[in-house]
């Protein structure tokens, strides 16, 4: 994990985050921490509303706060998943945050979920988006 910030802990900062979700629809809640390239953790969580398509996904919502806080580039994600009580649930990003992730993406950027006691699955950012477009398209 790059500038000295262990996994745990970035794990340690999608947890603290996950419990303050809104899901009161699906009982889901989501946790995610974004490490940016100057070592800042910025974290987010999945906010339902009634309207369905109009929520948001904790990815975006970190990817959002690392934005506003002037982050541009995503060293690693963490995510983590699962109901409100009970076991985490290894919790891919969607198609959708997979596109904000590789917006921020740089060449080294690597997404870790946590699940099933605690298990983690680490991928490369153009493991979840292959072939993907990007900035250096346009």
């Amino acid at each position: 994990m790059s500038a000295n910030l262990p996994l745990d802990r970035l794990f340690e900062a999608a947890a603290d985050v996950r419990v303050r979700a809104h899901a009161p629809y699906s009982g889901f809640f989501v946790g995610a921490a974004v490490l940016d390239r100057e070592g800042r953790v910025h974290v987010g969580c999945n906010v339902e509303n009634a309207a369905f398509p109009e929520g948001l996904c904790a990815e975006a919502a970190a990817i959002a706060a690392m934005v506003a806080a002037g982050g541009r580039e995503i060293l690693a994600v963490a995510v983590i998943g699962g109901p409100a009580e009970g076991e985490e649930i290894a919790c891919p990003p969607c198609g959708g945050c997979r596109q904000k992730i590789r917006e921020f993406a740089i060449e080294t950027t690597t997404v870790h979920l946590r699940g099933d006691g605690g298990a983690v699955t680490s991928l490369a950012a153009g493991e979840l988006l292959p072939l993907s477009f990007g900035p250096c398209h346009l």
